[in-house]
Parts: structure tokens; C-alpha cells; sequence
């Protein structure tokens, strides 16, 4: 269909007509319509219209092993002759969501004994939840219900989870946050007063939790969300030991650590998981986007053994949790991240990560020089540029030169796919499996892009 001229029209007028797109501003998009993407081979990916773009967000910071692994095709065709699906419901399993599951408590810190799997991220945000809840109504202790996360912070877009995201387009118009939602400053470097010290910024956040539960009350708090590196808030990168301070001074609190690692997870900042860096054991952990890089949906929540028998011991005998789904363990799901899994240990892919890591971090400094660039911030394959109008005041740009909607349009025109939010902040999640002469081209692209950008005369005159 996609060699037809007329293809691509046609498509972006049913677009435009019917598909209802994730965060997106609808009548907007009604008028612009889709840029609809035809295929994607490694790092490249080649829209309906035959233009080529260098990928640098991995689909939507997900595809970390790149476009078109033939072994994971391979393994979604095989699961899918043999056992396309299977309920997890009246005691039935397959074997590869039992081997998931086993495998990713192997991989997991070793506080995390149990998984439940998920469809998403969101879905495991959710789960997370929910059974916070029935961990404190099955320890006796009802009143803790309220839940505290970081400004800027992102949980997914569930009914709930949305709450815990501390951004505003994910508020407005849903009645969000709820009343037990609650939050403390963002760890930014960049941003936050005491930033230049890495210490005194670990100091105030901590001080910041312990004033939050002070405020809310230690009986009613039960548990603290974070994600080690803060991804669609601005990739904001804390100094190394905060999390491992947040753990320490979550559990002296009495209050459960939820650890996201949606994003993070998978090798995206060096490790396979973010919390191995700094040897922090979660009480709960959510992932999703790199279990299966993508290529079919599915996320999991890791319990630890003394949530989960808490719950278990706690239910009247022979009753079931009431918290389940159609799809969770999905047979086809399983088998891709189990190949997806491999594939970063045996296929060399974390390794080849680690192995690019400075060439990404080199390009992304390198680019501080520029006119338009305050702040540079990495870790592993996980970066951003921080666009500002005046470098010594870090202030930002007005909106109304819709600078994000110029960026994105001048990169793709570059041939470069990467996050543009709406605050100037550039985000960058290249797959894990990126080559230096990759590297390479995404920062002669990404330069252009900026100095296209800055051609502009409203643009230049808009810089102090």
C-alpha cells in the first residue's frame, strides 16, 4: 500500500477521521494529521512518503534493541502457532509467563520475589496501587491511603496513576490530582537552589519527604512513587546516592518505596535496572517499554515477599485477590520478552550500550557551546538538552513562539527523530544497539536542527 502515492493521503485523511491519538491535542491533529511511519530497520525508521529518519527517542523511549530483530519475530510466530493465548484465570498458566516471572526475579534486586504481568506501564502503575491498598487494610493499618511522588514526576495515564504524574496536561479536565495524591520538589540540578551541591540536594529532598509525611501524617501516608531519573518531566537526572537516600529515609518513615523503572529499566541508563547502580532493594518495582523493546505490549509489577504475603495471608481462606486482567501473562507477550531478555545479555546488546554511552555523552556536551542550549544531562543512553533564552538566568521561552512544534518539524525535515516537551527540553533515548557512526549523524542533525532554529529572527531576538 505504502508504494501507492496515493497511499499515504488516503491514510492520513482516515486518520484524521477515526484514530483517536494518545496525548495529543485533537482538533489540532485533525487539521495537521499524521506523519504515518511505514517500516524500521535498526536504528533508522522510514516513513509513507519514503523519507528516512535516524530514530533517537526508540519509539517512545522503548525499542532498545532497534528495529526488525528477526529472533524476536521469530519467537512471537512460534508462541503464536503453539499457544496464542492463555488465561491466567481458574488456575491455568503457560510456560512462558512461568519463566518470565522467574526470570525477572533473577534480574530484579533480590527484595523482589513475585511479579504480576502487565499489558503496560500504566496497568502496572495501577496494579501497584491497588495492592498498596490491600498491603495496609491487611496489616490493620486502614487510615494509610495517601501516596506522595515528585513534581514533574510520571506514573502512566490510568485513572489513578495519572494522579501521581505531576503534569499538568495530565490533570486538567480529569479532576486530578485526587485528595490523597501529594508532592515534593523534583531532584533537578539544574533547577533546584541547591543544585551546584550534590549533597545539600540529596539533604532537601529527603528533608522534603520527611516534611511531606510530617504534613499529611505518618499514619495516613503509604507509600512514596519515584523514578530513578525523571523521563517525560525532562529526563531529569538526581545525583548518584538519591535514591539510595529516598529508599533509606522511605523505610525509616515507615512507608512503602515504589521504584518506576519504566523507562530506566533494561540496560536505558547502564545497567540493566536503574536501582542496580546504587544497590537500592524497592518494595515494589513497575516496568514495562524495554521488557519487550516494544515490538508487542506488556509490563509487570515486582512485589516484594512481605507485601506479597501480606496480602495472601491476610485474604479469607480459598477467596482470590480481586485484581486481575484478560491479558496478563499473555503467552505471545511472554515469549517476545524472554527472546528480548536474551538478546540483551547474549546478543551483547547492554553491553554494546555501555560500550556507546560516551560517545552520547561527549555529543550531548559538546552541544552546551550552543546558543540555545542551558543545561546538558545524561546517564547510560538516557539524555536531554535544556533550551533557554538567556544562559545565565536559565529563564525559558515564551510559548507563544511555540518552539517544541519548530523543533520537531525542523529535526524531521533533518532526517532525526527525538522528544520535543513543551517547556524547550529535547529528550534523547537512543537504542541500546546505536553504532558510533550513528552517533555520529544524530549530532551533525541535531546541530542543524538547533541552528535552523535559531535562524529564525524571533527566535534570536527572543535570546538575552
Amino acid at each position: 500500500m505504502s508504494s501507492d502515492r496515493h497511499a499515504p493521503d488516503a491514510l492520513a485523511a482516515l486518520d484524521r477521521a477515526h484514530l483517536v491519538h494518545p496525548v495529543a491535542a485533537w482538533r489540532q491533529h485533525e487539521e495537521r494529521g499524521p506523519l504515518v511511519l511505514a517500516s524500521g530497520r535498526g536504528a533508522w525508521l522510514t516513513d509513507a512518503r519514503g523519507h528516512e529518519l535516524l530514530d533517537a527517542f526508540a519509539g517512545l523511549w522503548c525499542v532498545n534493541i532497534g528495529y526488525g530483530q528477526e529472533s524476536v519475530v521469530q519467537a512471537a510466530a512460534e508462541q503464536l502457532r503453539t499457544l496464542p493465548y492463555a488465561t491466567g484465570y481458574f488456575g491455568f498458566a503457560s510456560e512462558p509467563a512461568i519463566r518470565l516471572a522467574a526470570k525477572l526475579v533473577d534480574i530484579t534486586p533480590r527484595s523482589l520475589t513475585r511479579a504480576y504481568l502487565t499489558l503496560g506501564g500504566s496497568e502496572a502503575v495501577d496494579a501497584a496501587v491497588r495492592f498498596i491498598v490491600q498491603y495496609w487494610n491487611a496489616r490493620g493499618r486502614p487510615a494509610k491511603k495517601h501516596f506522595i511522588s515528585l513534581e514533574r514526576g510520571y506514573h502512566g495515564s490510568s485513572s489513578t496513576g495519572a494522579g501521581l504524574t505531576a503534569l499538568p496536561v495530565f490533570h486538567r479536565g480529569f479532576d486530578l490530582p485526587l485528595p490523597t495524591q501529594h508532592y515534593i520538589p523534583s531532584p533537578n540540578p539544574y533547577r533546584h537552589p541547591q543544585g551546584g551541591d550534590a549533597q545539600a540536594l540529596i539533604a532537601a529532598s529527603v528533608a522534603a519527604l520527611r516534611a511531606k509525611v510530617t504534613e499529611v501524617g505518618a499514619g495516613n501516608v503509604a507509600a512514596f512513587f519515584c523514578e530513578p531519573i525523571q523521563g517525560s518531566g525532562g529526563v531529569i537526572v538526581p545525583p548518584v546516592g538519591w535514591l539510595k537516600a529516598m529508599r533509606e529515609a522511605a523505610r525509616e518513615l515507615d512507608i512503602l518505596f515504589v521504584v518506576d523503572e519504566v523507562i530506566t529499566g533494561f540496560g536505558r541508563t547502564g545497567p540493566m535496572f536503574a536501582c542496580a547502580a546504587e544497590g537500592v532493594e524497592p518494595d515494589l518495582m513497575t516496568m514495562a517499554k524495554g521488557l519487550t523493546a516494544g515490538y508487542v505490549p506488556m509490563g509487570a509489577l515486582m512485589l516484594s515477599e512481605p507485601v506479597y504475603a501480606a496480602i495472601a495471608d491476610a485474604a479469607p481462606a480459598g477467596a482470590p485477590i480481586g485484581h486481575g486482567a484478560t491479558y496478563s501473562g499473555h503467552p505471545v507477550a511472554a515469549a517476545v520478552a524472554l527472546e528480548v531478555l536474551r538478546l540483551y545479555d547474549e546478543g551483547g546488546i547492554i553491553e554494546n550500550g555501555l560500550r556507546v554511552a560516551p560517545h552520547f555523552a561527549a555529543g550531548l556536551d559538546a552541544l552546551r557551546e550552543h546558543p540555545l542550549v542551558g543545561d546538558a544531562r545524561h546517564r547510560g543512553l538516557l539524555g536531554a538538552l535544556e533550551l533557554v533564552s538567556g544562559k545565565a538566568s536559565k529563564r525559558g521561552f515564551d510559548a507563544a513562539l511555540a518552539l517544541p512544534d519548530r523543533l520537531f518539524a525542523a529535526a524531521y525535515r533533518n532526517g532525526v527523530i527525538f522528544r520535543c516537551f513543551g517547556d524547550a527540553v529535547l529528550g534523547f533515548a537512543p537504542a541500546l544497539t546505536f553504532t558510533e557512526s550513528e552517533f555520529e549523524q544524530l549530532f551533525v542533525r541535531l546541530r542543524r536542527t538547533l541552528d535552523d532554529v535559531l535562524s529564525a529572527p524571533d527566535v534570536r531576538a527572543a535570546l538575552a
